[in-house]
């Protein structure tokens, strides 16, 4: 596996732009509208958010890839669509405009929009917008698309990597949002992911279902799930490889690489949470089992408390047990060790469910860098889950107090 520049034009066979429409009034110049259009028809696989409250965009999603299959993305940002007026009409519209806009039909886009709840979207806005976003359609695109779906993300979130199968060179390419109203089950986040292998709509659906759950899903910025997350991925079998129809070699090698992608993009997102200062990675070992494992670190990045600490670059780990201990998951207190760590060292502070002594003074400058590692060993099992959150800070509550107005 090799990473490559390109996003998701990296794939043969892709192109995308990103343009300024208008969406949102009080931003003049920033982009909100992206196309991902592929050369052929692609098979197409998806997940969406666990909130009951869905943003009608999704609705039209799933129906347009009941048959597996889809050809284009139309995406935009500044307006969710989500419990507003005529919310799905003009859900279905904007796949008609961009349906028109670029000689493809209605039924093989894929349609997302993010920002805010609750307001009607600017349709003509974006009837205005969309012959000029087809016009802009290109190989070096993707930089334009990745910018266009940005809402409170202060980077643009990117990635892609090759990897060989049956000799043929295999790409994976993908952009994604996502900066608040992040929590497990999905968050405030659209992933686009395109690929040029050849692959069933089964198998990329499975490969879907076994990987999220392992990155987007344990990522956590504020507790909030949102209504309009979705990860969608388009394969146009491009690349030439033999279609990939079971569970073989080459699907373990394509997996392996899809794995990668959606796991640094995770991390991306939960990096840039809204007003976030570090990156905070806990990883829970020698657990009784994965799931148990999971749901603790899921507990201690998700904990105010513990975000809060790590803000301030204080090494009170008591938070990491007293998160752990209300998270449900079995384990024996008096058997965990926790310790801290960073590029700069790490620090044991806590041996067997106690405190020891430990120097204050590397613990602070082990805290204070852009990644921290929070690594809790349960001393009971052989299975292992980390999950990735980030700090607590006065902008969180600046950006979501007037994110309305």
């Amino acid at each position: 596996m090799k990473q490559v520049s390109g996003g998701v034009t990296a794939p043969k066979g892709f192109r995308a732009s990103g343009v300024h429409c208008g969406v949102k009034k009080n931003n003049s110049d920033k982009k909100d509208l992206a196309l991902i259009v592929s050369q052929q028809a692609c098979t197409a696989a998806a997940v969406y958010t666990m909130n009951r409250v869905k943003a009608a965009p999704l609705y039209v999603t799933m129906d347009h890839l009941e048959n597996g299959e889809a050809q284009a993305i139309v995406a935009n940002s500044g307006n969710a669509n989500a419990c507003a007026p005529n919310s799905h009409e003009h859900a279905e519209a904007m796949c008609a405009l961009a349906a028109r806009a670029t000689g493809l039909k209605p039924g093989d886009f894929v349609v997302a929009s993010t920002g805010v709840i609750g307001q009607e979207l600017n349709l003509a806005a974006i009837e205005r917008g969309l012959p000029a976003a087809a016009a802009a359609l290109s190989e070096q695109g993707s930089d334009d698309a990745a910018r266009a779906i940005m809402t409170t993300d202060t980077v643009k979130k990117e990635l892609a990597v090759t990897c060989t199968l049956g000799g043929k060179i295999v790409t994976i390419g993908a952009i994604a949002k996502g900066s608040g109203m992040i929590h497990p089950n999905m968050g405030t986040m659209l992933c686009f992911v395109t690929t040029d292998c050849a692959i069933t709509h089964e198998l990329l659906q499975d490969a879907l279902h076994e990987i999220v759950p392992r990155t987007f899903n344990r990522v956590t910025v504020d507790g909030d799930t949102s209504t309009n997350d979705m990860c969608v991925v388009l394969a146009n079998g491009m690349a030439g490889n033999e279609l990939l129809e079971w569970k073989d070699e080459g699907y373990t090698v394509f997996a392996k690489a899809l794995h990668f992608v959606l796991e640094q993009l995770a991390r991306a997102i939960a990096a840039d949470g809204e007003g976030a200062g570090r990156l905070i990675t806990c990883t829970v070992h020698h657990a009784r089992s994965e799931e148990s494992a999971e749901r603790l670190a899921k507990s201690v990045v998700g904990s105010s408390l513990v975000k809060a600490a790590m803000f301030g670059a204080d090494a009170n780990w008591g938070r990491v047990l007293c998160a752990m201990g209300y998270s449900k998951a079995p384990f024996r207190p008096e058997y965990v060790d926790v310790k801290f760590s960073s590029e700069v060292g790490e620090v044991l502070v806590c041996r067997q469910g106690s405190g020891v002594d430990f120097d204050e003074a590397l613990a602070k400058s082990i805290l204070s860098q852009d990644e921290v590692v929070i690594d809790v060993n349960l001393n009971e099992g052989e299975q292992q889950a980390t999950c990735w959150g980030c700090d607590l800070t006065y902008d969180y509550v600046k950006i979501n107090g007037d994110y309305r107005t």
